[in-house]
Order: C-alpha cells, then sequence, then structure tokens
C-alpha cells in the first residue's frame, strides 16, 4: 500500500467513525509501523489540515466534529514522483498506436489532463520535456485488437488464420487467449492453442482473419503460465531448459553490467573488469541476435551450440562483406 493510499485509507477510516480508534488498530488497517502511522497523522493533520485529535485519556485517534463542514481531503495532492509517473503515463498513452482504443484513450488523457491541473501542472508543457520514441514497432489493425481483447476479457475462444514467418505458411487454429504482451515495440498474444495442444505466442499482425466463438477458453493458471513464458530468454520461450554463459570486455562491461536482459540472470566482473552474465533461455534464435549486437564486444562461453550459432551467423554476415 503506498503512501498516498494510507493517506486516504486514514481519512476514510477517521470519517466514518464518531469514537476515537486505537493506535494498535489503526496500524493493523494500515498495514503500517508506529512511525509509518506517526508520520502519515502528522502530515493529514499538519499538511493537509485535517481536525486530527488524540483523545487524552486513551491515546485514540479521532476528528474534531465541532466545526460547520466535515473534513475533506482538499482536491489532489501527490508527490513529485507521483507527477513523474503521471507526466509519463500521459505521454505513453499519447505514443499508442493510433487508431487502438482511440477514443477510450483520449478519454483517459483527459483524465489525466484533469489531474495534473489541479495541482497546478501545465500537462502540455510536462508532456512536451518527455520524449518516448517507438522503434520497429509493427502495426496492428484496430478492428483486430478490439477482436482480441473481446476474447480475452470475456474468456472466450478465437478462431485465427495465422501467417508464421518462420515457415511461411497459413494456418487455422482455434486458441484460448490467456494475456496481452508488448514486447519491443510489438504486440504478441499468448494463449492456448487446442491444434498443437499446447501453449503458444502469436504476433497479432500476422493474424489474418479472426472470429469470436461461443466456446469458453481454456483457463491456464498464472504458475504454468510463468513456468512456460517467463523464465527463459525472450517473447518466444518455452520452458528454460539451457543457461547462457556470456563474457563482455571491461568497457561494454560499464554499460551491460547495468541491463536486465532476464529476472534470473546472475553476473559478476573478473579482475580485468570483464563482466560474465548468465541466463536462462530456450529457444537461442532471438538470443543470438541479441548477442551479434555486441559484436566483438562479448563473447559466447557456454553452452557450445550457442558459440556456435553466434560464430556461423558472424561467419555469415563477414562473407557478405568478402572479409
Amino acid at each position: 500500500m503506498s503512501k498516498v493510499e494510507r493517506l486516504y485509507h486514514l481519512h476514510n477510516i477517521l470519517s466514518q467513525r464518531r469514537t476515537p480508534i486505537s493506535r494498535q488498530d489503526l496500524m493493523e488497517r494500515l498495514e503500517c509501523s508506529q512511525a509509518t502511522l506517526y508520520r502519515l497523522v502528522a502530515e493529514l493533520r499538519d499538511y493537509l489540515g485535517a481536525p486530527l485529535e488524540q483523545d487524552e485519556d486513551n491515546r485514540g485517534f479521532f476528528y474534531d466534529r465541532s466545526y460547520d463542514q466535515p473534513f475533506e481531503l482538499p482536491g489532489i495532492w501527490i508527490s513529485p514522483a507521483e507527477l513523474q509517473a503521471l507526466l509519463t503515463a500521459r505521454q505513453v498513452l499519447g505514443n499508442v498506436q493510433p487508431g487502438l482504443l482511440e477514443g477510450e484513450l483520449q478519454s483517459l488523457q483527459g483524465r489525466i489532463s484533469s489531474l495534473l491541473q489541479k495541482k497546478g501542472v501545465n500537462a502540455e508543457d510536462g508532456q512536451s520535456r518527455i520524449h518516448i520514441q517507438s522503434v520497429a514497432g509493427r502495426a496492428v489493425p484496430q478492428h483486430l485488437f478490439q477482436d482480441v481483447m473481446g476474447a480475452l476479457i470475456g474468456r472466450q475462444q478465437l478462431h485465427i488464420s495465422y501467417h508464421g514467418r518462420r515457415k511461411d505458411d497459413v494456418s487455422k487454429r482455434d486458441i484460448s487467449p490467456q494475456r496481452l504482451t508488448q514486447y519491443r515495440n510489438s504486440w504478441y498474444l499468448d494463449a492456448w492453442c487446442h491444434k498443437a495442444e499446447g501453449l503458444r505466442s502469436f504476433a497479432l499482425e500476422r493474424i489474418s482473419d479472426q472470429a469470436l466463438l461461443e466456446n469458453a477458453a481454456k483457463e491456464i493458471s498464472d504458475k504454468v503460465m510463468a513456468e512456460h513464458f517467463d523464465r527463459s530468454y525472450g517473447i518466444f520461450s518455452g520452458p528454460a531448459d539451457n543457461t547462457a554463459m556470456l563474457k563482455f570486455t571491461p568497457e561494454m562491461s560499464r554499460w551491460v553490467a547495468e541491463e536486465q536482459w532476464h529476472p534470473d540472470q546472475k553476473g559478476s566482473y573478473d579482475e580485468e573488469g570483464a563482466w560474465t552474465l548468465e541466463l536462462p533461455f530456450s529457444s537461442a534464435r532471438e538470443l543470438v541476435m541479441d548477442i551479434l549486437r555486441y559484436g566483438s564486444e562479448v563473447e559466447v562461453l557456454s553452452p557450445a551450440f550457442l558459440r556456435d550459432a553466434v560464430a556461423e551467423s558472424a561467419s555469415k554476415a563477414a562473407a557478405i562483406y568478402d572479409l
């Protein structure tokens, strides 16, 4: 629970009571320590002007109700970090692919702008100072996005025609959508494929036709989803059954050591300042492409098949330039 949520919660508790509430009860209901409680009390009373009093007998907290009007929290009050989050959210919404949920997003942007204005912040000026650049994103038709969202939220199966890039063929299949993922500026649908009888990721822009089915979607637990999609490197992952070990040059290590390639990665420096990165992966396809971005600044130490795959790709690239 954030500080703002606790302040609202504290205000609501005190507003709804006619008798003092003890410190211990407040700590339990707010899920906080005594020190945090006293900071909240001080902010609510001294900064926001609440008529908050403490009973002399049992030391319980209460609102003084002798005033003509009941106390209400004044407008919008947010911290600098929350202001930054709102400005960033507004900018992100403005960069969503045109056409996708256009009306709904405009409405949400308007509400964020209203919150900022009540705080005395010029939303347009703030937005102009935040720049989010999307690179290599792939467009998704609005009707497709809406159908996918409808199946996902309504928990219905979806019939799709899918053009797979790897085999360059079109297949028809019924799927049970599980979650929608934006990864590297492109949209993917993680779903149970009834044709393959397994979990698959589908790039939305490769779906050429889709239709909602009346059949209820097959439910896959969060644990199973995480084990399949989140345990290894990349978007087309599957269960992790390999560990890559990459060694970066000391110069490149100053950048790479601060990057997160995977939540379960491990890293360490050697005596020369070279950073060794270990991360789990399943398919080497995407990992090879990312390793090649660093050229001669990285070496694959293991496994051998990943080292061979990177070396082969590098050799083919060199051959194009007659090197």
